[in-house]
């Protein structure tokens, strides 16, 4: 993942460089860029299956800002393409476990009216916790699945990684979209 994200900040250089400072780029488009590039960077399970979030968040995305209803599109959307590509479920100790949380927070915060900060902050907690909760569980999807019993006591890859990318995303958040740096879109 640590590679992906390199190639993926890299990429967006490039873009940034050949597109001008005062080019604003869809949410979109970038989410398509970040999808393709770890695709063709992450080995394992983990880029196929970021790569599919991403994309299929590129898709119901393609405004140069988004509201807190389109944040939960996007996480939605994600989720859908994580299942859709790996076939888990809930409680099956892998990734799935921490979208599905963070979209039922992200859906809860747009609910009550809250912000984009908001709805990612609540999205990154919530994945944060269900992140944790996969220690005590045994895997029965995925590459942890053939530990069988020895998952027990340690926690899911999949599930801290999300973890951290919606972590990261709340913190670009925070920091604010500038014009002439396309990666805090992301």
């Amino acid at each position: 993942m640590h590679r992906g994200f390199q190639a993926v900040v890299a990429r967006l250089d490039d873009v940034a460089s050949e597109t001008g400072a005062g080019d604003e780029r869809a949410v979109g488009d970038v989410l398509k860029l970040v999808a393709t590039t770890l695709m063709s960077t992450v080995g394992g399970a983990s880029g196929p299956l970021y790569g599919t979030a991403y994309l299929r968040a590129a898709k119901v995305s393609g405004r140069p800002q988004i509201d807190p209803p389109a944040v939960v599109a996007v996480l939605e959307a994600a989720l859908e393409g994580v299942t859709s590509r790996g076939k888990a479920t809930v409680g099956e100790k892998t990734m799935v476990d921490a979208w599905h949380a963070a979209v039922e927070a992200a859906e809860a915060a747009a609910g009550d009216g809250g912000s984009e900060v908001d709805v990612l902050r609540a999205a990154a907690e919530a994945a944060d916790k269900a992140a944790t909760a996969t220690i005590p569980m045994i895997a029965t999807k995925g590459r942890a699945s053939y530990l069988g019993e020895r998952s027990a006591g340690h926690e899911d890859p999949g599930a801290r990684s999300t973890a951290l990318v919606l972590g990261a995303a709340m913190a670009a958040a925070l920091s604010g979209p500038t014009p002439a740096d396309p990666r805090t879109v992301a």
